[in-house]
């Protein structure tokens, strides 16, 4: 080897980091609370309490149709961690009452919101923990990276997705119920902290103030659109038995209240709607039908084919469905050259505000909001106009106070003109 040929250096050597230590109950795992006496017990501890009070549900999505609340999981100073069966308890205003006017603190408080509501529980304040974690521009947000990130403990996730409508819920589930409200008051002192020095702790409470108001997400224009693979059905009278098929799966789904892919695959309506079969030995004989589910309600997927193959014409679906806002993007080229112009100018000036503020750009505005106003901007469009458009839209009070002047003057520019 010449003194010339480089010669291969060894890695430098990277010090194992430790992992973080595992997140522990702090008292005894606590009874599941399933008589009146024992929630009327726990409610005077809540309400002799102090502090705010860590929340969390579980629900049996994957398993059950319902988004009903099987488990619901409460923490405050002086009065431990509860984990109580909704199911025994269906009205927990009692526990409401004794909470009265303490914050709430929740992770992904969209979430959960909707079903504890329906067991009588709603905030009047509240932090939630993995919004802060977005406006802060933490790359993860997840509750277990949060805690390990901040707080310095691990927090096994391998609970998430079981069935919680089981009965009687095993140990190892409710230790890990239990640990979930274990550090949320820790969780959200640091994060405070953190949004005060970045100065964003007003733009978190104006958020956490809408959340208050929460009533669960805006019902879907044709959901059976939705359907996986859904661009494999041709022509409309395949969309047809796409949409009957998902209509009568739905309507089953929430009469066993289970959940719609247990009664039948996206994959077999999308086959059933390809090959429409006549008779049962023929649907039987389909790939998608050969589990015990989906063939229990053979005769009906039969009769949905049946019925739409009589069908008018004027009574299948459109291919294209109905549009509750502007078109894709990828079509304003040709449909509306303006708009797309505009798009492009719009997304840029959002793109260096998100950089300026340290936000991802999609916390700063909605995508869905930055497409309506390049599509159709108010007139005149001016820096008043524009505000006015995004707060009927539903932005905040703090977004438009910083993006209202950068986007008319996006909106106005000769360029977009």
């Amino acid at each position: 080897m010449s003194e010339d040929t480089p010669t291969e250096l060894p890695a430098p050597e990277v010090p194992d980091t430790p992992p973080a230590p595992p997140l522990r109950l702090r008292e005894p795992l606590p009874e599941v609370i399933a008589t009146p006496e024992a929630l009327a017990d726990y409610v005077a501890k809540v309400a002799a309490g102090s502090g705010p009070v860590g929340l969390d549900a579980e629900r049996a999505s994957g398993y059950r149709y319902s988004q009903r609340a099987y488990l619901v999981q409460v923490r405050r100073e002086g009065a431990g961690t509860a984990l109580i069966d909704p199911i025994a308890l269906p009205d927990l205003s009692s526990l409401d009452e004794a909470i009265g006017d303490a914050e709430w603190i929740l992770h992904a408080a969209t979430q959960d919101l909707v079903c504890l509501a329906e067991v009588g529980l709603r905030p009047r304040a509240l932090f939630d923990t993995e919004h802060a974690g977005r406006l802060l521009n933490l790359p993860r947000v997840g509750l277990a990276t949060l805690v390990e990130s901040l707080l310095g403990s691990s927090l096994a996730k391998e609970h998430s997705a079981v069935d919680w409508s089981t009965r009687p819920l095993p140990e190892p589930w409710l230790e890990y119920a239990a640990l979930d409200v274990e550090v949320l008051v820790e969780l959200r002192d640091a994060m405070h902290e953190r949004l005060v020095a970045a100065g964003k702790r007003e733009w978190a409470a104006e958020e956490f103030e809408a959340l208050l108001s929460f009533t669960g997400p805006a019902p879907r224009t044709d959901p059976w659109r939705r359907t996986s693979g859904i661009h494999r059905a041709r022509g409309r009278r395949a969309l047809g038995v796409v949409r009957d098929l998902w209509l009568a799966r739905d309507e089953i789904a929430r009469e066993r209240d289970t959940t719609p892919s247990r009664v039948l695959p996206d994959a077999a309506i999308l086959e059933i709607a390809q090959t429409l079969p006549t008779d049962a030995q023929t649907m039987r004989g389909l790939k998608s039908l050969q589990r015990r589910g989906p063939r229990r309600f053979l005769a009906r997927w039969l009769q949905v084919v049946d019925d739409v193959l009589q069908l008018d014409d004027a009574d299948l679906p459109s291919p294209s469905p109905r549009a509750d806002g502007p078109p894709p993007p990828r079509t304003w080229t040709e449909k509306n050259p303006a708009a797309a112009e505009r798009l492009g100018a719009v997304r840029e000036v959002m793109t260096a505000l998100a950089t300026e503020h340290d936000l991802p750009s999609e916390n700063l505005l909605t995508p869905h909001l930055v497409r309506e106003l390049a599509w159709s901007p108010p007139s005149p469009i001016d820096a008043p106009t524009v505000a006015e458009t995004l707060l009927a839209h539903g932005a905040r009070r703090w977004q438009v106070s910083i993006v209202a002047e950068p986007l008319a003057d996006a909106l106005r520019s000769p360029a977009t003109a």
